[in-house]
């Protein structure tokens, strides 16, 4: 039992020991992984940064203007016809959800036993949305 513990114990010292270079190598090749070449296609591709998005967040209440928790949001852009974007607000009615800046965008807010909701929002501007719920009618919740 003991020797197994040793080994383990040996095994990651060494393995955390630092490597050292070689005359001619960089830190990069003296790991044994070559650095990535530079015409592949991740190189090319840019990371989008999130720094200008558009935070879309608000609040959906019932019909007593009691906060409804779990309602399911689903996000498009406005010239598109599925949703790219879902989400579910919180146990407050709340929720929140980060989109690129751009085009008009529309939100659609579904419940079980309510009427489905839809609002248009600015596609350029930060939106806090209030969304009201009614029930379907003659339909038990």
């Amino acid at each position: 039992m003991h020797r197994k513990r040793c080994v383990i114990i040996l095994t990651a010292i060494l393995l955390t020991a630092p490597v050292p270079l070689i005359a001619g190598q960089d830190a990069t090749t003296s790991a044994g992984t070559q650095p990535p070449p530079s015409d592949s296609s991740s190189a090319r591709k840019s990371k989008h940064s999130h720094a200008d998005d558009l935070l879309i967040r608000g609040t959906v209440f019932d019909e007593r203007g009691l906060a409804l928790p779990g309602v399911k949001l689903r996000i498009r852009r406005s010239d598109q016809k599925k949703p790219r974007w879902e989400t579910y607000t919180n146990s407050r009615g709340e929720f929140a959800v980060r989109v690129p800046k751009g085009p008009d965008y529309e939100i659609a807010a579904e419940n079980k036993g309510y009427a489905k909701q839809s609002q248009a929002i600015n596609g350029q501007s930060e939106e806090s949305l209030i969304l009201h719920m009614q029930p379907l009618s003659g339909g038990k919740k």
